[in-house]
Order: structure tokens, then sequence, then C-alpha cells
């Protein structure tokens, strides 16, 4: 299968030492939203799906307090259905959406790919759209599933995937790419692995913020790691899990790359094939 990897929304906040690691006090940060689009058998199969059109058309369902704090670029040429039409292909092409969960910045694109089925944990699916149990206030942006898009649900149920438990392939049919459970940034939050020739690659959504995290010596710039505990649903599952991507990574880093939705470094290594030796330095938007 062919993998592109896309950063389909930048942020923009200020404190670039602070949240990238480097830099100074005073200059912008650089986030990223990274998605996957995979060409498969069944067409084209997209793993999150960034900040959609409908946020850049209406910016303020996104909330004016999370604006003001990642000051995202908002350029439509970022979506993942314009970067679906600059590869040549249809939006009606993506057969699939794999969502990591359902935070804003990751299924803003939804309604983008209206023909899609949706895939994302069920328990994910029931406290983001159900409100059962109800989210935290201001949680999720009810409006990009206001569509009412075609869901696919997964459970616990599945196959083991290199230790890890409640493995489902992509509809079934699919043995190359599979959902993952990582609960902890929500309750639903899952990862998506993909088969790439050999090796895998494991798209870990916001199961950890920073590349530095999967270190045998863990750490993370001080607002991001603030903000990621902020974030937490379940604080003990996200670090549990965090320690199991971190066992991972020591022991089959041969054989699966992990990388995260927003650390610049994880996004550029991928995108530039250097999944092997020195990582490239995050460089300012």
């Amino acid at each position: 299968m062919k993998i592109h990897h896309l950063n389909t929304g930048t942020m923009c906040p200020m404190g670039r030492r602070l949240v990238n690691g480097t830099g100074g006090l005073f200059q912008r940060a650089r986030m990223v939203c990274h998605c996957l689009l995979i060409e498969t058998r069944d067409g084209l199969a997209l793993v999150d799906t960034g900040i959609g059109l409908g946020d850049i058309a209406t910016p303020d369902r996104l909330g004016k307090r999370w604006l003001r704090q990642t000051t995202p670029k908002l350029d439509p040429a970022e979506t993942a259905v314009q970067q679906v039409k600059a590869l040549g292909y249809s939006p009606a092409d993506v057969r699939h959406v794999l969502l990591t969960h359902l935070d804003r910045d990751h299924a803003g694109g939804v309604p983008d790919f209206p023909h899609a089925a949706i895939h994302v944990h069920r328990a994910e699916h029931d406290m983001a759209v159900l409100r059962k149990p109800a989210p935290p206030e201001g949680r999720y942006v009810t409006g990009q599933w206001s569509h009412r898009p075609n869901w696919a649900f997964y459970g616990e149920a599945g196959e083991d995937w290199f230790g890890f438990k409640g493995v489902r392939a992509l509809g079934d049919k699919e043995a190359d790419i599979l959902m993952i459970p990582l609960a902890g940034h929500t309750l639903g939050h899952c990862g998506i692995a993909v088969r790439s020739g050999e090796k895998w690659l494991l798209h870990a959504g916001d199961s950890y913020f920073h590349h530095a995290q999967l270190d045998a010596s863990p750490r993370a710039p001080l607002v991001l790691g603030y903000f990621q505990r902020r974030a937490d649903m379940d604080r003990n599952a996200r670090i549990a899990n965090q320690a199991r991507l971190r066992e991972l990574k020591l022991s089959h880093g041969d054989r699966v790359t992990i990388f995260n939705s927003h650390d610049p470094v994880d996004y550029e290594n991928c995108r530039c094939g250097a999944h092997e030796g020195v990582r490239l330095p995050s460089s300012p938007p």
C-alpha cells in the first residue's frame, strides 16, 4: 500500500521553547495535525482528518479559547479534502476514515467526506455523540458530525498485535490496517497501525505529544506536558499506555515506527522517510 503523510492543520501557539522544546519563549511554536492517506484495495483510507473546510468557514465553532490558545493557520489548502484533490483523487475515492478520537482537531474534516464510513471506537462515539456518559463541557464540536455520517464501531474484540489487545482489522477484511485501543486522552482513544512492506507504522494519535516522551528517560516541554494533563480523561490509563508504547519502541523499534498527531519532529521524520537514524529538528512555521 502507498501511504501519504499529510499535515491537515498547522497550529502556532506562543512559547516555542515550552511547546517544541527548542527556540525562544516569545517565538511561535509549530504543531501539526498528522494524518495518513492510504491507498488500499478498497479505495482510499484516511487516518484522522484534522481541521476541515467547515471549521475554516465558521472558526468560532472550534471555540474561542481553543483558537486563542493554539492560533491555527486555518488554511483551506491544508485540509485533507484539498490535499486529496491535489494528489489527483476525488473526495469520493476516500472510502474509509479511521479516527483516533473525536476531538476537534482530529474530526474536523469528517463532513468533507460524506460518502466514507467513519470508523471509531464505540466508547468514543457513545461519549461524544450520544453523551453517554456526558463529556467534559466544550470537549467536542458536535457540528463536525451533525450530517449524521455512516459510523462503523469498534470495541475490544480482536486479535493481538505486538502484545496489544483488542485489535480489529478494517472492515474485518483489510489485515494491514488495524485499530488499537489506547485509552487515556479520551475514553475511546485508539491508535491506527498500518503495515508498510515488512514493517508497521503506528499512528498513536494523542497518546503522547512530544517525541521525547518515548525515550528511555521520558520528558515533555513544560506547557505541552501541562496541556496533556489537562486534556486527559483517564490519566492513569494514558500513562500506562504511554509506557506500553515506550516498551514497544524499545523492543520492536526496528519493525514499528511510532508517531503522534501533533509533533512536527515525528511528522517531518515520517514525511521525509527518516525512520532510521537521527531525528530532524523541528522548525518554526
